[in-house]
């Protein structure tokens, strides 16, 4: 076999040993994927005894893997391939992932889904981890050749290792699931779907849309109170109850207006939230994080506080708001801004308050100016103001509070400081995109920047119908929506809503302007009053703007 030469580069020097010269020439060839030169040294060097260590065999293993799909290429690759890694093992080497996921792609080529499945599951004996694309070459292979059950059982192996599924996987398992007629999988993966990506590639909306043309399957009979429940519980657009109605399923593609309204069935799509138990980890976890870095006390005593004043839509950083552009000569704490800020979100509210965080210091420069004293008391008296204490960081008590109380942040802080970094950036990230309010101040006029009126996510309605965006090229945003409905259930819980809204027709919820991410018991938190206090007291040494909190706090670090 003829061997090209490695031109246009540095010779090697002529006292390299013959394994420095091989890993030399070696590389060259890898950088140009030259398989066949590549292939002719390999040769060269086996007889002549040359050594070969880890690195050179996996380059070689990964030559032949990319080779693969090359016709001209591919039966040489898997020649080659097997005999090196055989070679690889009976020298002593160990292999590495990057080895097993070479062989294993090698493996998936011959249609042997269950050779490369075997090398994953053994990969432990080299003290080797998995990782997702070590998977790959065997769920592929199990989906293309149909053989559903043997791809669950890889899906439940990678859950058992701790490797996620992305949309290529998943896609392949719905494919299958599709094919083989597995409704439940089926309904399984888009549920897997909707929670890992916003929109759908256009191969997956295919996919779901092959699905929906031919199922002829029966979902469950509707119940509108308990598929609400379960949405609600979800936190909006899905109920995850299985599929629902009994008629031909109606297959669309269309658009989804600015205000949320398909373009297509005119259904309403809803702003979806993190669910119930999603919501509880998450306070739990802010609060877990704020007892090792506040006094644990005044922490704690802000949480029982919070319990007994729980009727809050929004929570607002007051000193994110009166310090906004105020990096100026004659700059500083804006009350004008704060309290702005405050009545345009009292007026979209339905006249409810929102419950404003405030550090002491902040609160005892604005009770020595006679101008903002008055208020500040009137704030007090409507149990709409916390101080922080002295030495205390306000981001987690806001943070805490529109957490537990799944209400609206009012803040421009980016929340990307490495305390929010501890908790997670894609779950941090869903929370923000659905309840943080920014807002602008244009030559003094304030504008409010609320969360999305819906939420570009695959969405299942109450109804059973589904609507999933299909991603353009290269972003997130949808090109299109595919619209997937059963109209007589639709109109069966369109007449449920009109007989459920008739009664509840007088609720001041109607009065609200403000998102409700799906939670109907948010919403009646509108209904609440605000009640009078007990007198405020002031002195040097002790300031509270606290509704049944101690007279005096505990002492904290400054």
């Amino acid at each position: 076999m003829a061997m090209a030469s490695p031109a246009n580069k540095k010779k090697p020097k002529s006292n390299q040993t013959p394994e420095s010269q091989f890993s030399y020439n070696l590389n060259f060839y890898s950088k140009s994927k030259d398989l066949h030169s590549a292939i002719s040294l390999y040769d060269t060097a086996i007889s002549q005894n040359t050594r070969l260590n880890q690195h050179n065999f996996n380059t070689l293993l990964y030559l032949c893997s990319i080779s693969l799909n090359d016709p001209s290429t591919k039966d040489l690759s898997l020649q080659y391939g097997f005999r090196v890694f055989d070679h690889m093992v009976s020298n002593g080497i160990k292999p590495n992932e990057a080895s097993i996921t070479a062989v294993g792609r090698l493996a998936a080529a011959k249609g042997d889904g269950d050779y490369a499945f075997d090398l994953v599951k053994n990969i432990g004996v080299y003290n080797e981890l998995p990782r997702l694309r070590t998977y790959d070459p065997a769920l592929f292979c199990y989906c293309e050749n149909l053989e559903g059950d043997k791809a669950y059982e890889v899906e439940e192996h990678m859950g058992r290792m701790g490797v996620g599924l992305e949309e290529g996987e998943i896609a392949a398992l719905l494919k299958v699931s599709v094919e083989t007629r597995r409704e439940e999988r089926v309904y399984g993966y888009l549920q897997k779907l909707r929670k890992m990506v916003r929109c759908v590639r256009e191969e997956t909306a295919k996919v779901i849309e092959h699905w929906f043309e031919v199922f002829e399957g029966n979902g469950v009979e509707l119940d509108v109170g308990l598929v609400r429940e379960a949405v609600s519980r979800n936190g909006g657009g899905w109920h995850g109850l299985g599929w629902i109605g009994k008629e031909k399923w109606v297959v669309r593609r269309g658009s989804v207006d600015a205000g949320g309204k398909c373009c297509c069935c005119g259904e309403q799509l809803v702003s979806v939230d993190i669910d119930d138990d999603e919501t509880e980890r998450f306070a739990e976890s802010v609060a877990g994080l704020a007892m090792e870095r506040e006094v644990k006390a005044n922490f704690r005593e802000f949480q029982n506080w919070l319990e007994k004043h729980a009727n809050y839509e929004a929570i607002m950083d007051g000193a994110n708001i009166g310090l906004y552009q105020q990096n100026f000569a004659e700059g500083g704490f804006s009350f004008s801004q704060l309290d702005a800020v405050i009545k345009d979100l009292y007026n979209q509210s339905g006249k409810k308050q929102p419950l404003i965080i405030l550090h002491y210091k902040r609160l005892r420069a604005l009770l020595q100016n006679p101008s903002t004293r008055e208020l500040i008391q009137e704030w007090i008296e409507k149990d709409v103001l916390y101080t922080t204490p002295h030495g205390s960081n306000d981001d987690w008590y806001w943070l805490y509070a529109a957490v537990k109380l799944r209400c609206l942040l009012v803040t421009n802080d980016e929340m990307r400081d490495h305390i929010f970094e501890l908790l997670g950036s894609d779950f941090f990230v869903k929370w923000k995109e659905r309840h943080q309010v920014r807002y602008t101040f244009v030559k003094g006029n304030l504008e409010l920047q609320m969360p999305p009126l819906f939420s570009i996510v695959i969405q299942e309605s109450e109804n059973g119908s589904w609507h999933v965006p299909v991603a353009g090229d290269g972003n997130d945003s949808p090109q299109s929506w595919l619209c997937v409905s059963r109209p007589r259930s639709c109109d069966a819980l369109k007449e449920a809503s009109c007989m459920e809204e008739s009664k509840d027709g007088n609720d001041s919820r109607c009065n609200s302007k403000l998102p409700t991410f799906g939670r109907p018991e948010r919403l009646a938190s509108c209904k609440h009053k605000l009640h009078s206090r007990d007198s405020f007291q002031e002195s040097d040494d002790k300031i509270t703007a606290l509704t049944g909190k101690r007279k005096e706090r505990s002492p904290s670090p400054s």
